[in-house]
């Protein structure tokens, strides 16, 4: 938080031919867009079956994880340190617009978040409508996924945050249990509101977690409602990769309502 980051973009595009019994089909890997986040580069992209997204995601080097400064300044509302447009496949076909990335050096409130950690915002709003966010809208969305809730937090020197929600990003949806938690967290999925409507999903995952560079999933909590043309996933896994000395996040299993 605090940082200062310039953003750069490029346009690569991968492609294998994937055999299976029965089955031999195009596949296509394309990473479009690279943003420079701190020191690192972090990248977007899809992957491709039959004219059809099957897996979206960012690959993130452990070098941004551990270069992260720890002493970076806590402002308000929290800067965002990049933003990173997504496959034009994963705008067209899914409505996933961008990833946004904040690095959280001293977490943030409830009390389960004061901890170091990075928020990867995959959000079906535009770039130029998530800055727009000034909470002055507090409209909560009529039905959220089981056991979530939107809660209102009173920050000292800030006020009570409707729905949690903080400008230039946007409310919060988090679990009962994680709220009540005592111990700090490790890692979740995160979802957004804003004006009542869904804008985003956001794996929220502390820096110790990352730093044991090893594979884990979450769950992904089921959406309903979600405006014409955009389609989240159901399925979310972080793929450590030793030799590349990066993670992958990938989500998968997108719902077709």
């Amino acid at each position: 938080m605090g940082s200062k980051y310039i953003t750069t973009s490029v346009a690569v595009v991968l492609s294998v031919v994937i055999a299976a019994p029965g089955l031999a089909q195009e596949t296509h890997s394309t990473s479009r867009s690279c943003g420079r986040v701190l020191d690192s580069q972090v990248c977007t992209w899809v992957v491709m079956e039959g004219g059809a997204v099957v897996a979206l995601g960012a690959t993130v080097p452990i070098a941004l994880v551990e270069g992260a400064p720890s002493d970076a300044e806590m402002v308000w509302p929290p800067q965002q340190l990049a933003a990173i447009e997504l496959p034009v496949e994963a705008r067209t076909s899914l409505g996933i617009d961008h990833l946004g990335v904040n690095w959280e050096a001293h977490g943030h409130p409830p009390a389960p978040f004061m901890t170091p950690h990075f928020d990867f915002h995959f959000y079906n709003a535009s770039q130029s409508e998530v800055r727009a966010i000034d909470c002055s809208d507090d409209t909560k969305p009529s039905k959220l996924p089981a056991r979530h809730t939107l809660p209102d937090i009173d920050v000292p020197g800030l006020g009570v945050l409707v729905g949690l929600c903080v400008p230039e990003m946007g409310m919060h949806a988090m679990t009962e249990e994680e709220l009540k938690a005592t111990d700090p967290f490790e890692a979740t999925i995160v979802m957004g509101y804003y004006g009542g409507d869904p804008i985003y999903f956001e794996p929220m995952i502390s820096r110790e977690r990352l730093l044991e560079k090893s594979d884990f999933g979450l769950p992904v909590p089921t959406i309903e409602n979600l405006p014409a043309g955009v389609h989240y996933p159901s399925e979310f896994r972080a793929e450590y990769d030793a030799a590349q000395e990066h993670y992958r996040l990938v989500f998968t299993g997108f719902h077709s309502e």
